[in-house]
């Protein structure tokens, strides 16, 4: 520092966050399950809709107000987007099609 600085270098003190702060971690899970059923909702692909299920009822249990960020999304919205992935999906099963009901129906 130079001499005509009012500044005292003796003084400083290097910024230290409270031991009460905890770190945003990101909710990977709910991420991936939001993911997963709209990936789910456009391929219709029915093995991947059981694990989308399991990150959405996981990112419901784990849910903690305190700890989320303003803009996030609310659990249950992710566990409605997860259970539609999963109705979605085995939909065309029950569904029954006119033109294909006297022939057998083949699970792929």
């Amino acid at each position: 520092m130079s001499q005509n600085d009012p500044r005292d270098a003796s003084r400083e003190v290097k910024r230290v966050p409270p031991q009460s702060w905890s770190g945003e971690s990101p909710d990977a899970l709910a991420t991936s399950g939001m993911f997963l059923a709209g990936l789910i909702m456009v391929t219709r692909n029915r093995y991947l809709s059981w694990p989308s299920l399991f990150f959405g009822i996981s990112a419901y249990i784990n849910y903690h107000p305190l700890r989320t960020k303003e803009g996030g999304q609310p659990p249950l919205a992710n566990l409605a987007l997860a259970v539609a992935a999963v109705v979605a999906s085995y939909l065309p099963f029950f569904l029954a099609d006119p033109q294909r009901s006297s022939q057998p129906v083949k699970l792929v």
